[in-house]
C-alpha cells in the first residue's frame, strides 16, 4: 500500500485527494521508485481540470516527474538496482505512468541516474522544463551562438530553463514577463535583455534590441494577441515554437507578416523527445553535462509537503511563482 494523489472529479485543487491504495509490482522493462520529491507543473492542473491533451479516466492519477529511490525492478531492466538515485523523464501519458505518489512506477527507458551532487528537490525540477527548451531551442530550431531569442513566460521553470540553455550555447536570451516585477530576478537568472509586455511596447523593445535584422527564434508559452508583435519583429525565415497557450484570447493568425517573412510558427510538444530514443539520448546527454558543469540549475519556487499537495496547486495557479514548484515526500 501506498499514498498517491488522485481526483475522482474535475475541477479546481479542492478536488485533489492522497488515498492509499495497492501498487502492483514492477512488469517486466519497469522500474518502480520510491519517491522523495515531485515535480509540479501547468499539465497537473490542466489534467486535473479536464482541459490537458490527455483525457483521464476517473478517479485518476497524475503528475510527470518524480525523484527517489529505486525500489524494485522488473524483469528484463539492466544498469539500476535497488537503492540507486534517480530521476523521472515525462511520460507520454501521465494517466498510465502518474508520478505524484510515494511509489510509482515507470518504464526503464525513462529512470536517470541524476549526478550524485544533485539532490531529490533539484533532482524532481530538471526534466519537464530542461527536455522542453532543449527539445525547442536546440533540437527543433538550431538555435546558435550569438543569435538572439525571445523567450515569453520567461518566470516559468520552462522559461528559466531555456534561458539556461540560450546562454550555454552561447545566444542571447531576452524574457518577457508581464510586468516589471520580476525584470531583476530574470537578469540574475542570465536574461540579456528584459522585457515586460504590460509595460513596454513588445515589437518596439524587440526592434531595438535585435536591431534590423529582427530574431529568427522565438520560444512562446502564451499565444492570443502577442502574436502580431513577436511575429513583427522575427527575422526573414525565422521561427516561432508555440508550447503553452496560457492566454484566454484568441490567437491571431498574422498572414501578412507569415508570408512576407517565410516565417514557421510551430506547435511542439516534448513528447516529441521523448518518444524518439536518439532525440532523447542527446537531449539527456546535453542536459546531464549542463547539470554537472553548473550551467544547468533548477530554480525552485517553493516546496510543499506531500500533504499539502492541494495548497501546492493552487499556488501555482496563483501565477506568482519562480521557477519550479516541488513536493516532498
Amino acid at each position: 500500500m501506498a499514498r498517491v494523489v488522485r481526483f475522482h472529479q474535475h475541477g479546481g485543487p479542492e478536488v485533489l485527494r492522497i488515498e492509499e491504495i495497492a501498487i502492483a509490482p514492477p512488469a517486466r522493462g519497469e522500474v518502480q521508485i520510491r519517491s522523495k520529491a515531485l515535480g509540479l507543473n501547468r499539465a497537473e492542473a490542466s489534467l486535473r481540470r479536464g482541459s490537458y491533451i490527455e483525457t483521464a479516466t476517473l478517479p485518476s492519477g497524475l503528475g510527470l516527474e518524480a525523484a527517489g529511490i529505486v525500489a524494485a525492478i522488473g524483469e528484463g531492466v539492466e544498469g539500476f538496482a535497488p537503492g540507486d538515485a534517480v530521476s523521472i523523464v515525462p511520460p507520454v501519458s501521465m494517466v498510465r505512468w502518474p508520478a505524484h505518489a510515494e511509489l510509482a512506477t515507470f518504464p526503464a527507458e525513462l529512470v536517470v541516474k541524476h549526478p550524485p551532487a544533485l539532490g531529490f528537490e533539484a533532482a524532481a525540477a530538471v526534466w519537464m522544463q530542461y527536455l522542453t527548451a532543449f527539445g525547442a531551442l536546440v533540437d527543433v530550431a538550431r538555435l546558435g551562438r550569438g543569435e538572439f531569442v525571445v523567450i515569453t513566460a520567461a518566470s516559468s521553470s520552462v522559461g528559466l530553463a531555456a534561458i539556461q540553455i540560450a546562454n550555454r550555447i552561447g545566444a542571447v536570451p531576452i524574457a518577457v514577463t508581464r510586468t516589471s516585477a520580476k525584470a531583476q530576478a530574470l537578469r540574475e537568472a542570465g536574461a540579456a535583455h528584459v522585457i515586460a509586455s504590460a509595460e513596454q511596447d513588445l515589437q518596439s523593445r524587440l526592434e531595438q534590441i535585435a536591431g534590423p535584422n529582427g530574431v529568427r527564434v522565438v520560444l512562446d508559452a502564451v499565444g492570443g494577441p502577442a502574436f502580431v508583435p513577436l511575429t513583427a519583429s522575427m527575422a526573414p525565415g525565422g521561427i516561432l515554437i508555440e508550447y503553452g497557450g496560457l492566454s484566454p484570447e484568441p490567437t491571431p493568425f498574422p498572414l501578412a507578416k507569415v508570408l512576407g517573412k517565410s516565417l514557421t510558427l510551430r506547435g511542439y510538444l516534448v513528447h516529441e523527445i521523448v518518444r524518439d530514443p536518439a532525440r532523447l539520448a542527446a537531449a539527456k546527454a546535453f542536459i546531464l553535462d549542463g547539470l554537472a558543469d553548473g550551467a544547468l540549475k533548477p530554480i525552485i519556487a517553493r516546496t510543499f509537503p506531500f500533504e499539502e499537495i492541494v495548497e501546492a496547486h493552487r499556488y501555482l495557479e496563483s501565477n506568482t511563482q519562480f521557477g519550479k514548484i516541488v513536493v516532498t515526500v
